[in-house]
């Protein structure tokens, strides 16, 4: 079993050791222990009861095929919703000023904003919230029915009920009201009937509304009805009960794309959304995920009747999508004819009272100027005399927040590529505000500092005058009044051969270029000696 030892055993004990093993195996001996006292079973494969030798086992155990590390920080919880923990009756400092809650800002609150926040009204504190923070584990993560309380479930089986009690009493209370009507018809006609037969008469009314009670819990029973898909197979003649088909020699879907990055796919609906091949050519794929399919054709259309049947059934009206189709599709279909109807009579009157912006027709002179009643007066400097400003709207965010005691933003100065601030004119962001005087003086040290480069510039000595040596420049024509010396005219031809030897030569090539940026007369010249001209009639002779 899953030993630790590892040292060299004999042929003797090797033996030994594989009759003990079938021993166990077969009963004869009793099975062996771990450190927990526990028997191990002996038809464990080996490669699964050894323990790896980096774990030093001292004797047989199992204990690492067993999960030894365990998180007691991960929780399968999940959150309360809508669960509150206090309620105020006052604004408290630090508390949210639109609704009064403390556990979140103003900034993040998601009630609608008030008009005058909770702040200055000190009414209807909004209570606070409960906080929670989870962490969950691998499985929690992917449990899609993690939070859901299978209690709320109650609340659709009370709806049914009522719904069926309701519609049982409607017609308990019709049939009661046709017997009235025929009791009272009847006792018109036979008003010299004896009371026997009056007796004999209410019999026949109660089994009358005992049958009718009996249809209504049968029509009950009807519709839980459980539905099954029954097809015919290829037999002999015998239907089946299915869940779907599908070809066998298709490829299933998890396996166009192996790569765990790709799409998902969830093996209890089967159905992968995503398509698994993105890059592959859209002419060899027959399959690009099951949103194609629901983007496509008329499987809008069917969604938007759903949806439609969904919501007239919400405001009250009797239509049910499986129920009554043909029904739910003829009212979908008169629904767009006026919705169609409604758009254009609203298209017409914004086009009849604003007109059409499009159309060739002038605009009135108060759309095009935008004139309005408000009267602003102002004098030559732009300041207002009579009159209010209009008033820029504000966010809910911070603005022209000013810190360090400035007066300006951070980003209202620029220069030299560098942002300030406009007040002091400094380029550090968590500088403290020198204002005018701060100016000043970083003025009066850039004109100090240009000042000593000029000083500087005017007692720098003069460098000492270096003989100047007989130099040529590359591309230049050769001076008339240039002599030249013949001895290194000859040497300068020689260096002038062997260079352009090299460059034929590529195996002589060399991969660090060196090279001379004093350039004699004599080295122009030979340049000039050596080089082949592209109008030279003889240059493909030369070699």
């Amino acid at each position: 079993m899953a030993t630790s030892s590892v040292a060299f055993k004999s042929r003797e004990d090797h033996r030994k050791q594989l009759e003990l093993e079938e021993a166990r195996k077969a009963g004869l001996a009793p099975a062996e222990l771990d450190e927990d006292g526990k028997e191990i079973n002996p038809h464990i494969p080996q490669y699964m009861s050894s323990a790896p030798w980096y774990l030093n086992a001292e004797r047989p155990s199992l204990k690492h095929q067993r999960k030894w590390k365990s998180d007691p920080n991960y929780t399968k919880d999940w959150y309360d919703r809508g669960a509150k923990i206090f309620q105020a009756d006052k604004y408290r400092k630090g508390a949210c000023e639109n609704c009064g809650a403390m556990t979140h800002t103003t900034k993040s609150c998601m009630e609608r904003p008030r008009k005058v926040g909770a702040k200055w009204t000190n009414k209807h504190i909004a209570p606070d919230e409960k906080i929670e923070a989870f962490e969950l584990d691998y499985d929690g993560k992917r449990d899609r029915w993690n939070g859901y309380d299978a209690s709320t479930y109650a609340r659709v089986i009370e709806r049914y009920e009522a719904r069926d009690e309701a519609r049982r009493k409607y017609l308990k209370e019709q049939q009661i009201k046709k017997l009235e009507e025929k009791n009272n018809k009847e006792k018109e006609d036979n008003s010299d009937s004896s009371d026997d037969d009056d007796d004999d008469d209410e019999d026949d009314d109660e089994d009358e509304l005992k049958v009718d009670e009996a249809k209504v819990d049968e029509s009950k029973q009807m519709d839980f009805a459980k539905v099954e898909k029954r097809v015919r197979t290829t037999g002999g003649g015998s239907t089946g009960t299915v869940r779907n088909l599908r070809i066998r020699e298709d490829t299933a879907k998890y396996l166009l794309n192996l790569d765990v990055n790709s799409s998902y796919y969830d093996p209890k609906t089967r159905s992968m959304r995503e398509d698994p091949l993105p890059d592959a050519d859209p002419n060899e794929k027959f399959y690009g995920g099951d949103n194609q399919y629901r983007a496509s054709g008329q499987a809008l259309e069917f969604k938007q009747l759903n949806i439609h049947a969904w919501e007239a059934f919400e405001k009250g009206q009797d239509i049910h999508m499986q129920a009554a189709p043909s029904q739910a599709e003829l009212l979908y279909k008169e629904f767009k004819v006026k919705k169609e109807k409604l758009k254009s009579h609203m298209k017409d009157a914004i086009m009849e009272k604003y007109g059409n912006a499009a159309s060739e027709e002038e605009l009135p002179r108060e759309l095009l100027l935008g004139q309005s009643e408000r009267e602003v007066e102002y004098d030559r400097a732009g300041r207002i005399i009579k009159g209010q400003e209009k008033a820029l709207p504000k966010s809910k965010y911070e603005e022209d927040v000013y810190i360090n005691n400035h007066t300006s933003v951070w980003g209202s100065w620029w220069k030299d590529h560098q942002w300030g601030y406009k007040c002091c004119r400094q380029t550090i962001r968590n500088s403290y505000c020198t204002g005018s005087a701060g100016i000043e003086a970083a003025e009066a040290a850039a004109d100090l500092m240009k000042a000593n480069i000029a000083r500087k510039e005017a007692t720098e000595e003069k460098p000492a005058e270096v003989e100047e040596k007989r130099l040529a420049v590359w591309g230049t024509d050769v001076p008339e009044d240039l002599v030249l010396d013949q001895k290194r005219l000859a040497e300068a031809l020689k260096k002038e051969d062997e260079r352009k030897r090299e460059e034929r030569d590529e195996r002589k090539r060399k991969y660090n270029v060196k090279w001379n940026d004093e350039v004699t007369a004599e080295d122009m010249e030979a340049y000039r000696m050596k080089k082949i001209h592209r109008d030279d009639p003889m240059k493909d002779f030369l070699h």
